[in-house]
């Protein structure tokens, strides 16, 4: 393609609606994937552009610590990999399917045959591409105008409704109430051994949060040992992360397998939320004190990190998708055998996402040097530590997420 042209796809690409969507059905593929598809792969040049028809897409991008973050989900009408039509610039991460999904594929050589055969409609393509781009940002204004107003009539009919109730400080009060009601469903005092100590913290970006953790005493041998978060804030994440706890406790008790454990919860996700609105990561390992072998589920949480004696922080290998979204769910337990002396550190996504006043990430590089700075410290002293560096880093910044630690120290 000449510059002009490249240059009017990369402005026009911005947004599609139905008429354009039509016209690129001309020259476009129609292709079903089933689940874990990997359609576009980062680091490589491909010429390929997408349109989901049907089904979803996680845009998946591998941190140079081969850690995956999900950077957005697209649904139907949704598309991804346009600078495939423009340039060769290597893909900038993963687009994998979720769930069974239908696409249309327009390649490069086929817009550009498309072009020169078709001229006259391919000027009608560019210019409703083109024009839709340039109105985008006036549609986007307007629909956050229609959402701010209906939220504003929500919130006033809330508020009518609380007035009728109680007053303004009941409501404080019931909400304060709430949040105690969460802290209490947390273990304030965890179960502690002789051979392996446990600490933890958890402090809510809003008064009631989705994060939770657990200890475990299954039987003599095993101890169970949980970090979840719910994808949500407020009341609803506070009442799905109670659901989900119970089912792990009520689970946890059942079997000492991780995998049959987080499976049987995942299934139970289903039955109480029938969508994939509501999704769960989680670490959940069975600690076998005896032998110290740690065998552990990891359902797209953040990695464990592993403080042993004279060694470099280890984050944990392993990892497998989020709870509670797609029903086909397959879990990889790992193992570990924990050493005396060594430290797991165990948290949740509010710790290296935490920001400062300058909007600068903590990150995971910034807290595996906190935690290796931490080699002669227990585990209580460790979660005083942490949690210490990053309200350090973050000053007078509001919280970003949920911040949950879970510590366990080998004796």
């Amino acid at each position: 393609m000449n510059t002009g042209t490249t240059a009017v796809i990369r402005q026009a690409l911005q947004g599609l609606d139905e008429d354009t969507l039509q016209l690129l059905r001309q020259v476009a593929k129609r292709v079903e994937h089933p689940p874990n598809t990997t359609l576009c792969h980062q680091g490589k040049v491909e010429h390929v552009f997408y349109v989901v028809v049907k089904g979803n897409v996680a845009v998946v991008r591998v941190l140079d610590s081969g850690e995956e973050r999900i950077l957005n989900m697209v649904g139907k009408n949704g598309y991804f990999g346009e600078m495939g039509l423009i340039d060769d610039s290597p893909r900038a991460a993963n687009c994998v399917t979720i769930t069974p999904t239908t696409v249309l594929e327009v390649t490069e050589e086929a817009f550009d045959k498309f072009v020169k055969n078709s001229p006259s409609l391919a000027n009608v393509l560019l210019q409703r591409i083109l024009s839709n781009a340039r109105n985008l940002d006036k549609i986007y204004i307007e629909d956050l105008q229609q959402k701010n107003e209906a939220l504003e009539l929500a919130y006033e009919r809330l508020k009518a409704a609380q007035a009728k109730l109680v007053e303004q400080e009941r409501l404080q009060r019931e909400l304060e109430l709430a949040a105690q009601v969460q802290r209490n469903l947390l273990q304030e005092d965890l179960p502690q051994f002789p051979d392996y100590h446990f600490a933890a913290y958890l402090e809510p970006a809003r008064q009631v949060g989705g994060d939770f953790y657990d200890v475990l005493a299954i039987d003599d041998e095993h101890v169970g040992v949980l970090i979840a978060d719910v994808a949500d804030k407020g009341f609803h994440a506070a009442l799905f992360m109670a659901v989900t706890r119970t089912l792990f406790l009520q689970e946890g008790r059942r079997s000492i397998s991780p995998a049959a454990v987080a499976l049987a919860v995942h299934r139970g996700m289903f039955e109480v939320a029938n969508n994939d609105e509501v999704f769960l990561t989680a670490f959940y390992g069975v600690l076998h004190r005896p032998s110290g072998k740690l065998t552990y589920i990891r359902a797209a949480h953040e990695r464990p990190l592993l403080l042993r004696p004279g060694r470099e922080v280890m984050a944990l290998p392993g990892g497998d998708r989020f709870l509670g979204m797609m029903p086909d769910l397959e879990l990889t337990e790992q193992t570990i055998k924990l050493e005396p002396g060594d430290r797991l550190v165990m948290f949740s996504d509010g710790v290296p996402d935490a920001v400062n006043e300058s909007d600068q990430g903590y990150g995971n590089q910034q807290l595996s040097a906190a935690v290796a700075n931490c080699s002669q410290k227990t585990a209580a002293e460790i979660v005083d530590f942490l949690v210490k560096d990053v309200a350090r880093w973050q000053g007078k910044a509001a919280p970003f997420d949920d911040l949950t630690l879970l510590v366990l120290e080998a004796k």
